[in-house]
């Protein structure tokens, strides 16, 4: 006993004097070598496991006399402080940004309070003079006073002029940038705040349209300058700027005398050109100012052969006050003052030219965004796909865009002509033999280039059409516009070894069509993929071949906007492309906030409104004649290649399919329309036939039956209340058939915005394609006791979404749905508290 209490002091004594040594060993100050040593492996590994701090002692002597939990504790300490330096970092960017943007409020604040006085002063003038009118004379002073004059456009044909000119041009871009030169209120669905793109205005009540904008970017001054100069790299309807002359100004500014040229948005209007001042200088408190406006005289001489095709617009002082900000970064004001010319387009589309909210989108938002989005590229933060570096991804974009323009506008020196109708004025079939595609034969296994270049458009008027409801459909279901046939005829000019585009070979489309994301802007709207079309050869000698076609598209939200183009497998950076695609243009500017929050919410359930003769919901086009009013229009242009000796077979090729196209979207858009899916948001056709009904009451009363308990919480609900409990249900609920490969047939709208689909393409996706390998072992091991016993719990785990994202559930349960001939009808899987990854 005594020798056990003994030995227990012993080890008591043993324990303590290590203890005091590990306590002690926490304030020892280790030295420059074992600090050195420690942050190589920490910036190697910064969690290092157990074997790897032992094998750290045997290797460094200079740790030797370090105990391995000391070690592990000093790891735990550096990556305490790493967490703290980087939230401090955080939190002081955060902090610099509120404060920039607190400045930006109060400086709009005070611009506010002066417009509001000057409003207030104007209110009296206008009762003084409706006082001193006399009743029976009409007088129009009011309309003189409301009216801002407009500038007339300047002389630069005496260069000694330039100066005062360009001096001239600041004040009033500035004053419009940060005073009261005009009636600035605040954009519909702009609000400002710290994480907002910035404080976006549109004109009232002036000649022209314009827009400005303020925000915080983290570039500095010179920088955003120059990304902003450059404007056909981010305006998109900006066909080329040329510099003609440049002259030197006080404070190390230049005067620029510049020509530029903008597309047409649709085939129903001429494009547009400019010829301007543009003056950089800098300020007293160190901001950079870039300032431009309208002149007159020689410029009309220089803009070349192209001036035939344009209107001369005129843009009024605009332009970009760009001030540096303490600890980095610039807030920039952005000013775009346009007069369209809208009596030059027809008067459907003069709505078009004359809303500063479409030059807002077009252009103000659009230079801010673009500066935002290169800030963040360069800092880091967006990683794209596939390993292309943002830059490439950018131009692939841009070439899209500005080859889709030019399909649109077809300019004569770029080497368009336009043939003769066939009698019907509804397409026009231009051709162009000399089109450089952007690609640049170097060697002698490049890709063959077409001997000609045949683009088939069309513009046309929509009635109460959501624009972003329509292109959405076309993006995701292709199959039920395109002809797989004609893109593979257009993809065949990509295949190296070609030395002819062969003909139209009969070849079956499988229906899969996969969308994998490349790129997509800060704020989601822009898009850059590609699609991979499956299809399958039917004649035998051809089944060795594949048939998959890769497309390259650009799908822009903002715009209402899908542009595509055939593109190699390969993706090469400068791979040849010619893009074709759809834009809808609203032309009811109030009516814009109304689609986009529809197009938003709706559920694109099309499946029986396209079948021919469906009768579903025709009742409800009475009800919504108040949306009548809602109109767009639709521009289709697309591109094909083709041979000299082929050429009459293609011109009457792409006629037909294009008219075919026509047809297509126009059924599209009679089924989508607020009339035939009726006015609340909402799967309007599912909620009303008779079989969703059925299978949503077999859905929760095999639920019951099989795991006890209710699905829905709510006492005997009628059938529509079902279906309608279901729907919104928060969990995704899902249906899949039970045929091989099983597909779904039917979920809610939880299990539609889990899958990031829609109903109609639900029915192309198989169960196996959500889960990962794990998921499907796990589905695969407990099958047969979803067979038996009815019913199975799933563990926690992930799935994918038809757009590639991944997406964490907590748990799954899946149950057989019983009919009512006691058979099963199908599977049904509910994913419990999903969220995306």
């Amino acid at each position: 006993m005594a020798m056990a209490i003994a030995q227990h002091r012993e080890s008591g004594s043993s324990s303590s004097s290590i203890n005091k040594h590990l306590d002690s060993g926490k304030y020892v100050r280790y030295t420059a070598e074992q600090v050195e040593a420690l942050e190589r492996v920490y910036a190697e590994c910064p969690k290092p496991s157990s074997m790897r701090r032992q094998q750290l002692i045997r290797e460094c002597p200079i740790l030797s006399n370090i105990e391995p939990k000391q070690i592990k504790v000093w790891f735990q300490n550096r990556r305490c402080r790493e967490k703290q330096r980087k939230e401090a970092s955080r939190l002081q960017t955060v902090n610099r940004k509120l404060t920039a943007m607190n400045k930006l409020l109060m400086e709009e604040n005070d611009r506010l309070q002066k417009q509001v006085s000057q409003l207030v002063y104007e209110n009296g003038y206008m009762r003084q003079q409706l006082q001193n009118a006399s009743v029976a004379t009409t007088d129009t002073s009011c309309e003189s006073v409301v009216t801002t004059p407009q500038h007339p456009l300047k002389d630069a044909n005496n260069p000694a002029g330039l100066l005062s000119i360009a001096e001239e041009t600041l004040a009033e871009f500035l004053a419009k940038a940060t005073g009261t030169a005009v009636d600035w209120v605040q954009m519909p669905g702009m609000k400002p705040g710290p994480d907002s793109i910035g404080i976006v205005a549109i004109s009232h009540r002036c000649s022209g349209v314009a827009a400005r904008a303020c925000g915080l970017v983290s570039l500095e001054p010179t920088k955003i300058a120059e990304i902003l100069k450059d404007r056909p790299s981010w305006f998109r309807d900006c066909r080329s700027l040329e510099v003609f002359n440049m002259f030197p100004a006080g404070n190390r500014g230049t005067i620029e005398l510049i020509y530029m040229q903008m597309y047409a948005p649709t085939t129903l209007a001429p494009p547009r050109d400019f010829w301007t001042l543009r003056y950089t200088t800098s300020l007293e408190d160190g901001s950079l100012v870039v300032c431009e406006r309208s002149l007159s005289g020689a410029g009309a001489a220089l803009s070349g052969s192209t001036a035939s095709q344009s209107v001369r617009a005129e843009m009024l002082p605009s332009g970009y006050l760009i001030r540096p900000c303490d600890g980095g970064g610039s807030i920039i004001h952005i000013v775009d003052h346009l007069n369209l010319e809208a009596w030059s387009v027809p008067e459907v589309l003069r709505p078009l030219y004359e809303s500063s909210k479409v030059i807002a989108q077009k252009m103000t938002i659009a230079a801010l965004r673009n500066i935002r989005q290169i800030a963040q590229e360069m800092s880091g933060e967006v990683v794209y796909g596939l390993g292309r570096q943002p830059a490439v991804l950018r131009t692939f974009s841009q070439r899209l865009s500005r080859g889709f323009n030019d399909a649109i506008n077809g300019f004569h020196d770029d080497g368009w002509s336009v043939l003769d109708s066939d009698g019907v004025e509804d397409v026009i079939i231009a051709i162009n033999s000399t089109k450089n595609m952007g690609t640049h034969v170097t060697n002698a296994n490049a890709l063959p280039l077409p001997e000609g270049i045949l683009c088939a458009k069309a513009s046309m008027l929509l009635q109460n059409v959501p624009p972003a409801l329509l292109v959405r459909f076309l993006r995701e279901h292709r199959s039920e516009w395109a002809d797989y046939n004609i893109d593979a005829y257009s993809a065949a000019s990509l295949k190296a070894g070609s030395n002819a585009f062969p003909g139209l070979r009969p070849t079956r489309f499988s229906g899969s069509q996969i969308i994998m994301p490349l790129a997509h802007t800060v704020e989601n709207e822009e898009f850059l993929e590609v699609v991979r079309l499956e299809g399958h050869a039917i004649t035998q000698e051809e089944a060795v071949l594949s048939r998959d076609i890769h497309l390259l598209q650009n799908a822009v939200g903002a715009f209402s906007e899908l542009v595509f183009a055939p593109i190699d497998e390969l993706f090469p950076d400068d791979a040849p492309l010619l893009p074709s695609g759809f834009r809808v243009i609203p032309l009811d500017s109030k009516t814009g906030e109304a689609q986009d929050g529809l197009s938003a919410h709706r559920t694109l359930d099309l499946a029986s409104s396209l079948e021919a003769g469906s009768a579903v919901n025709r009742t409800s086009g009475d009800a919504s004649t108040n949306t009548s009013s809602l109109r767009s229009v639709l521009t289709i242009a697309f591109q094909f290649p083709y041979e000299i000796h082929l050429r009459d077979s293609v011109v009457t090729m792409a006629r037909q399919y294009l008219r075919s196209v026509i047809s297509s979207v126009q059924r599209v858009a009679t089924a989508i329309s607020p009339s035939r899916l009726g006015s609340h948001m909402g799967p309007k056709l599912p909620l009303g036939s008779p079989e969703a009904l059925t299978l949503a009451r077999w859905i929760c009363q095999s639920y019951s039956y099989h795991l006890g308990v209710d699905l829905l919480r709510s006492e005997c609900p009628s059938s529509d209340s079902m279906l309608k409990l279901l729907w919104h249900h928060p969990d995704a609920i899902l249906c899949c058939s039970l045929k091989s490969p099983p597909v779904f047939t039917f979920a809610n709208q939880a299990g539609l915005d889990m899958l990031e689909t829609t109903l109609l393409a639900l029915q192309d996706i198989a169960l196996d394609k959500i889960f990962d390998e794990s998921g499907q072992k796990a589905l695969c091991s407990e099958f047969a006791k979803i067979m038996q016993q009815g019913y199975t719990y799933l563990p926690v785990g992930l799935c994918l979404s038809t757009m590639g994202r991944h997406v964490s559930y907590d748990q799954a349960v899946a149950w057989k749905v019983i009919g009512e001939d006691s058979t099963v009808y199908c599977l049904a899987f509910s994913f419990i508290n999903w969220s995306f990854v």
